[in-house]
């Protein structure tokens, strides 16, 4: 139904004649839960999938459990258990959720840098660590100048 933006009146309206036992494809959307193993992610690589069914029998959303994954758990669409009169169209090895190890900060940081050694990007030192730096060479300074006295 299209309406006017301005005007609270109804510019179009379509209207779909369905049969009953007419058989329809529809996007249908995928719908996770449950949590996976502790310490990972769960990506959901295809959001919607292609299902044919009776046309006055389309699900709302097609549901996938997680329930205690663990990293390098794999559901494609053929792993999912359909409504009842539903058919898959949608090739059925579609990787559909992935389950990965969740990344740690000290590896986002080492690959991070690693992409920089290879890009010749070269860090600038922040703050923190040019005074940790600075106070490490005071230090060795101090230390070397109260060696030389002792002599």
């Amino acid at each position: 139904m299209q309406r006017d933006p301005i005007k609270p009146v109804i510019d179009h309206v379509d209207l779909v004649v369905v049969r009953r036992g007419e058989k329809v494809t529809v996007d249908v959307p995928v719908h996770v839960e449950g949590e996976a193993a502790l310490e990972t992610v769960v990506q959901v690589e295809q959001q919607f999938l292609q299902l044919e069914v009776s046309a006055t029998d389309i699900p709302e959303q097609v549901t996938v459990s997680v329930e205690g994954l663990a990293a390098g758990s794999q559901i494609s669409a053929a792993d999912i258990t359909l409504p009842a009169g539903a058919t898959l169209v949608t090739d059925g090895e579609h990787l559909v959720v992935n389950v990965t190890a969740q990344v740690t900060a000290e590896a986002l940081e080492a690959e991070l840098a690693e992409a920089e050694a290879e890009a010749g990007i070269e860090r600038e030192e922040s703050d923190e660590d040019a005074a940790a730096e600075a106070e490490g060479t005071e230090g060795d300074a101090e230390a070397t100048a109260e060696g030389d006295t002792q002599e």
